[in-house]
Order: structure tokens, then C-alpha cells, then sequence
């Protein structure tokens, strides 16, 4: 039995093709989802770009009939558009009195309930509209397109119990067939089944339904790159994975503190100054406030962008302070870059730090791009990133699914989590789940109790 759908603001915004995304099934779009559609489409950054997409795709199907009374979709489902009810209205809870936005989505689908023959559901990621529309007794469900099972999300690791042989042959030929089902560039530590601290570490290499190929870590892993070198396992497995330029993308998901950022600029660094393989280090991050926004910031572009991207400047001073020499009398050759800090590198235009306003419509070929924050991202933001990606370039994505700041989406519904399942059987891309902190004690301690 076809359903009625009703769309909430927040569910378009999230996602611009979200109405023709319910197959056969009635989408209905409350009236008063234009007029916000109108006042989001001034706002910067991906949410103001989505309400103009919407815009647009609700005027060219306006040529092709009336939307009031329902457009025909290319997947066999109806679009229209439905006004509120006064009277409907009026019948809410004094609770709900008036006419906010939210009110009238609920009249709406209340009066489709009440002359409609088929299932109408509500749908919304507003958690406390969800919440009013089930007092009302009306069906209300997030929207699920996209969404992963965060408890089930992929690590990119797996620990293997091998006889010792195994882990001797690996050490000596660099090289082994692996029994079992693996993921490409997955993380694998073999495990001696008699001496369980007798281990290795290895990368998948090769798949195949029922053996595998898995290869020693790139010797930087282990040694370290300009200076940091990995404290835990996921750390040597995360430096694998962005030293390796076969994989044009790879994936850091870990709490606070566990090194992501840090890793992949020292890794670019190391990439784009040193070996010269990519010709420009690019890293850029969402400019989404945590907690209440401070307003307009004065200056010229670098100075308005110099809060949103103080936490890139501060993992460059750790780099470069790494590779200073502790002892003033101690005689070391060091990188140019090493000594001038990261605005030489700017003004050498190895280094360009700007936010993602400016990326869509952009081609970036041959460059190692890093997308800080990536979990403030929606599914339909990280596409577009990624096809901005021009020959030889590589793009790494860092972020915290628990620390979302973006008020519509989710630690399920973001990009960072959305790519990472959906590329997991993919050879081209590689990701990692770093558990540990290794910022300090306290941090550490701070992210276990709080």
C-alpha cells in the first residue's frame, strides 16, 4: 500500500534530492517549507547552496503541471504542494497555539490523516517535532536515507590468530597469503595463538573471496614522519595508509586527542615538501561554531579565518617544534620549511588553508587535500568534496562522529561515517578507527569521565 509522506524543512536541507527519494509514495511539502526554503537560501556554507537547490528543482517541476494538485515523478511517485489548514490549526493543543512554521507542518499532516485512505508518516530530523507528532498520534520518522549503524561502524581493523610460522614468514618475506575474508587496506595484527605477545603488524594488499595478501607497514610508519612518530597500533596503521599513495582516500575516525589531524598534516607535509609527490598541501575544515556564535569577524579574509583554523596552525607548530633542535649547540641540518613555519609555505604555495565555502566547482588535481571536522559534513557535502578531485590527488577525512556541531545531522547521518561504510569494499580507499588518546593524560582521562 503506496504512503503519504510529509517533509519537514530540515530533511531538505540535509539532503536537496531528498523528495525523490520515496520511490512510488506521496511526498507532500507543507507550504510553509517554501517560505523557510526563501530564508535559508541566504546563508553561506552548504546549508543556503541546499535551499537554493530545492528552490530550483521545486520551480522546473512547477513547468511540468500543477503543484498543488501533484506533479508526476521519474520514479513513479507524486510530488505536491499542500496549504495549511486554518481550521486544522486551530484544533492544536494551546500548547502549540499559533502559527510557527512547525505548527503548521503538523496541521498538515493532521488534515491529510484525517481525508486520507493511505499511511501518512511525518518525517523530520527535528527530534522534538518527532516527539510533538506522536502526541498528536500522528506516524513520525527520521530520515533514514544515508543513515549507518554507528555501533556497527567499520574499524579498518582486525586481529588474526596465527601459528608463529606465520608471523616468522611475514617478517622475513615481508609478504603472506592470509586465510579469511578481509576488506581491501585493511589493518590486520597477527596474533601468535601460543605466545599472544608475539605479533605483527600488517596491510592488506590483495583480496580475494577466501585469501588474502598482507604486507609490512611502509618503514616511515614505524620510524615516523618530520618528527611524530605513531605512539599505538592505529597510529603505525593510519601512517601506512596516508604514506601509501595508491589510495587516493583515506579515513581517520577517532575521539579527541588521538591524532588524526596531526598525522595527516605531517604526512602531507612530508608528501608535498619533501618527496614532492603531490604539488600542494590543501586542507580545509567546515566553519561551524561550537556553541553561540561570536557574529561577523573583522579583517581581511585571513584574519576572519585565523579562529575557525587555529586548531591546523597549532598542529603545524608541533610539527616544526618537533623537528627544532632541543639542545641550541646541537648542530642539524633542518627543511627550510622546518625553520620559516607554515606562512613561508603559504607564500611559497606549498600550503593553502581556507574553509569549504570555497571548494564546490573547484578541480583539484595532483594535491594532497585534507578535510578536517569531516563528521559536520552531510553525506550530500562529502560527494561533492570528493568530486572535486582532480588526477593524482589524495583526500584524507578526519573527524569525531561524537562531536557534531552541524544541528542536522547526527553521529549515524554524517558524511565522515557515510563514506566510511560505503567505500569500505572499495581498493581505493583505506580507513582506520583510532581508539587511543595521545594528546595528554588529561585529555585522555578528560574524554573517559566527562
Amino acid at each position: 500500500m503506496k504512503k503519504t509522506f510529509v517533509l519537514d524543512t530540515n530533511v531538505l536541507l540535509y539532503d536537496p534530492t531528498a523528495m525523490k527519494r520515496f520511490e512510488d509514495n506521496e511526498v507532500v511539502l507543507p507550504m510553509t517549507i517554501i517560505e523557510e526554503l526563501d530564508r535559508f537560501k541566504k546563508q553561506p556554507e552548504m546549508i543556503g547552496r541546499n535551499a537554493r537547490q530545492v528552490s530550483r528543482e521545486l520551480d522546473e517541476l512547477r513547468s511540468q503541471g500543477n503543484i498543488i494538485k501533484g506533479i508526476d515523478l521519474e520514479n513513479g511517485g507524486l510530488l505536491r504542494v499542500a496549504l495549511c489548514d486554518r481550521e486544522t490549526l486551530k484544533t492544536l493543543p494551546i500548547e502549540l497555539e499559533g502559527d510557527r512554521n512547525d505548527n503548521a507542518i503538523l496541521a498538515v499532516a493532521l488534515e491529510l490523516k484525517k481525508h486520507c485512505q493511505c499511511r501518512v508518516v511525518m518525517v523530520s530530523k527535528d527530534t522534538n517535532l518527532r516527539i510533538k507528532a506522536d502526541a498528536l498520534g500522528l506516524e513520525a520518522e527520521d530520515y533514514e536515507t544515508n543513515k549507518v549503524d554507528i555501533s556497527e561502524l567499520y574499524t579498518g581493523l582486525a586481529e588474526v590468530t596465527v601459528n608463529s610460522s606465520k608471523i616468522d614468514q611475514l617478517f622475513k618475506h615481508d609478504a603472506i597469503a592470509l586465510d579469511g575474508e578481509f576488506c581491501p587496506n585493511q589493518a590486520i595484527m597477527l596474533v601468535d595463538e601460543i605466545n599472544p605477545s608475539h605479533t605483527a603488524l600488517a596491510i592488506v594488499k590483495d583480496c580475494h573471496q577466501d585469501s588474502s595478501k598482507v604486507v609490512t607497514l611502509n618503514e616511515l610508519a614505524n620510524a615516523g614522519v618530520l618528527g611524530i612518530k605513531a605512539r599505538n597500533r592505529e597510529q603505525k596503521f593510519a601512517l601506512d595508509l596516508l604514506l601509501n599513495d595508491a589510495i587516493p582516500l583515506v579515513t581517520l575516525v577517532g575521539k579527541a586527542g588521538t591524532g588524526k589531524t596531526l598525522l595527516a598534516i605531517a604526512v602531507g607535509l612530508h608528501k608535498v615538501a619533501d618527496e614532492r609527490s603531490y604539488t600542494r598541501l590543501l586542507i580545509s575544515r567546515p566553519v561551524i561554531p561550537m556553541g553561540k556564535d561570536i557574529g561577523y569577524l573583522p579583517g581581511d579574509i585571513k584574519e576572519k579565518l585565523t579562529p575557525w583554523m587555529q586548531p591546523i596552525y597549532d598542529n603545524f607548530d608541533l610539527i616544526f617544534g618537533a623537528q627544532s633542535p632541543k639542545d641550541p649547540k646541537e648542530k642539524r641540518s633542518l627543511h627550510p620549511h622546518v625553520r620559516r613555519g607554515h606562512e613561508d609555505l603559504i607564500e611559497r604555495g606549498l600550503l593553502q588553508i581556507e574553509p569549504l565555502t570555497y571548494i564546490r566547482g573547484r578541480t583539484i588535481p595532483q594535491q594532497f587535500l585534507i578535510v578536517d571536522e569531516a563528521q559536520n559534513l552531510t553525506p550530500h557535502e562529502v560527494k561533492t568534496i570528493l568530486t572535486r578531485a582532480g588526477e593524482g590527488t589524495k583526500v584524507v577525512l578526519t573527524g569525531d562522529p561524537e562531536q557534531i556541531d552541524s544541528p542536522f545531522i547526527d553521529a549515524a547521518s554524517n558524511g565522515l561515517t557515510y563514506v566510511v561504510e560505503r567505500f569500505k569494499n572499495d581498493p581505493l580507499a583505506g580507513h582506520i578507527t583510532l581508539n587511543k588518546g595521545e594528546r595528554s593524560p588529561l585529555a585522555e582521562r578528560s574524554t573517559e569521565l566527562l
